[in-house]
């Protein structure tokens, strides 16, 4: 790894440790207002007025039950939308891995709930993603005002009429 990009790397992790509740390397998260499924179907109508496709929302949580392990209320959303993900591929190709995006909402130990998701500039230092300041910018902005929307107070619309789960 040459010095640049463990500078790189450094500040990132710096960033993400200052401005995510635990400090989870490139997770960045938003403490909702809401309890786990009430987050997530906030989240899946912001997702819908926003435009994007809700590929699977997963609830960890029953799964774990039904094969005897107990675990806080987790559910995991896998969303996208091309006009914004493929623009990111085209400056790392290799950042295909990392989409569609995801949202966890999940309930820690002391029963605060969260939505976390990977912070763009986590992923810009992960691929080595150069020359797309303003496409990382974009998706940071989206990402944190659809969370923040989801975990707050703020109004969030009914689901639009023909959303649905792909």
């Amino acid at each position: 790894m040459t010095m640049k990009k463990l500078m790189i790397w450094a500040c990132v992790l710096l960033v993400a440790s200052a401005t995510s509740a635990y400090g989870v390397d490139g997770m960045l998260n938003i403490e909702s207002a809401f309890g786990v499924a009430e987050t997530a179907d906030r989240f899946e109508r912001v997702l819908g007025q926003k435009g994007m496709t809700l590929f699977n929302r997963i609830k960890h949580s029953e799964a774990a039950t039904a094969v005897g392990i107990e675990l806080r209320n987790t559910e995991l959303l896998i969303f996208g939308n091309p006009k914004v993900g493929s623009p990111l591929m085209a400056c790392a190709q290799t950042v295909g891995i990392d989409l569609p995006q995801k949202a966890l909402v999940w309930k820690d130990e002391s029963g605060k709930v969260w939505i976390s998701y990977n912070d763009p500039r986590y992923l810009k230092v992960r691929h080595d993603i150069t020359g797309c300041e303003e496409v990382l910018s974009k998706i940071e902005t989206a990402l944190d005002a659809m969370a923040r929307t989801a975990a707050r107070g703020d109004t969030v619309p009914s689901a639009p009429a023909g959303f649905q789960v792909h």
